[in-house]
């Protein structure tokens, strides 16, 4: 039987990182991934690497992240640009939370800039000019191409380190205690020991451990996204965060002014829905749009479905276009993407050396890369 120092479960944004920085210390590693490559929330959304919208340690992750991103990118090709990120704010509240904010990042050095309306229409031509009262700019935030990244990511890996061996079609369905470690079993019958066994699971909560995800508290999010036609004749440099998303994300949530933040009738639908917009644009010239948010259960994660609501879609085109200008009707595939999460900011469960994180929720683009290597620390 093949032994390693450190079995990891689950070839996503998480559990390659965390498969990085154990080969990077030396450690003989084995990446296993149930399909025949990543298919779930890691090639599914935008591909922003955005600390800006986040707070507290994921802030910092994030943060660390960017460095991390930028160095494996010097010596091979992930995809990361370093275009940067802007929150467009659309009215008076969101223009003082996007104050705020960047009178709070410029505290911890965060290098940000405040853009009057008349810079943020030259910058961005494409934006509808009723919408916009300002900008916040993080120059430093970069983007990816999420369908192509994490591929690329696990080649540098299994590339660079001769330590660390890669299975796809790799169904865990058991992980047995055996002295000093851990016996995985896979679904054809093959079994390796380590002393260290990781699940990054996602949102997978039947193969392994079902009766404790029943009673983990975790919920999925299912986010409905858009991409449209190609549109070379639009420049969209960089990451576009709107009002709904100062509305939203966690780091204008910790500024004085929002508590007192009401939500404008035309926005309570959008709010029901979890809907706020972004922008993307993708290597070709088209344009990644969304999202929404449903959430379900761990138990009860079918009742999501499969398909993605043609009205919630339509929800979104509707606020797109009071946004910006070019024909955002022009889709030419839509998606759902589903995410674990937790209110406990994410989950980990400890069964002798089996050590179980999941439920990052929707800041594993962003802060994977620097958590998985505080993690590690851990083990190592």
């Amino acid at each position: 039987m093949a032994s390693f120092d450190f079995i990891i479960i689950g070839s996503g944004i998480l559990g390659t990182f965390h498969a990085l920085h154990a080969a990077r210390a030396g450690k003989r590693v084995l990446l296993l991934e149930k399909d025949n490559r990543p298919v779930g929330a890691t090639v599914r959304n935008f591909g922003q690497v955005v600390p800006s919208g986040l707070s507290g340690r994921w802030y910092r992750y994030g943060r660390r992240s960017l460095e991390l991103y930028r160095e494996i990118q010097r010596e091979y090709d992930i995809t990361v640009r370093q275009n940067g990120s802007v929150y467009i704010a659309s009215d008076a509240d969101e223009w003082q939370l996007a104050n705020e904010l960047y009178d709070q990042r410029r505290a911890d050095d965060y290098p940000c800039e405040l853009w009057s309306k008349a810079q943020i229409l030259a910058k961005y031509p494409a934006l509808q000019p009723d919408y916009v009262q300002g900008g916040l700019v993080f120059p430093e935030e970069i983007s990816v191409e999420p369908d192509l990244m994490i591929h690329r990511l696990i080649t540098y890996l299994t590339t660079k380190y001769p330590n660390v061996t890669y299975r796809v079609n790799a169904a865990v369905i058991g992980c047995e205690p055996v002295s000093g470690g851990t016996t995985v079993c896979l679904a054809n019958g093959e079994r390796f020991q380590a002393q260290h066994v990781l699940v990054c699971n996602g949102s997978e909560f039947r193969l392994l451990y079902p009766d404790l995800f029943a009673r983990s508290g975790l919920v999925v999010s299912k986010l409905q996204m858009m991409q449209t036609d190609p549109m070379p004749e639009v420049a969209l440099p960089g990451n576009i965060l709107t009002g709904l998303t100062i509305r939203r994300y966690e780091s204008f949530a910790e500024c004085p002014s929002y508590a007192s933040l009401k939500t404008p009738d035309h926005l309570a639908e959008l709010k029901k829905w979890g809907i706020h917009i972004l922008f993307k644009q993708a290597l070709d010239g088209s344009i990644i749009l969304g999202d929404s948010h449903e959430y379900a259960t761990a138990t009860q994660t079918d009742d999501l479905g499969f398909d993605t609501r043609e009205s919630i879609n339509q929800l979104m085109i509707r606020e797109a276009s009071r946004i910006v200008t070019f024909p955002v009707y022009r889709i030419q595939r839509s998606w759902a993407g589903f995410y674990a999460q937790t209110p406990q900011e994410i989950f980990e469960s400890d069964l002798e050396n089996v050590h179980i994180i999941t439920g990052i929720g929707g800041k594993g683009m962003t802060s994977s890369a620097g958590f998985s290597e505080a993690k590690m620390k851990d083990f190592i």
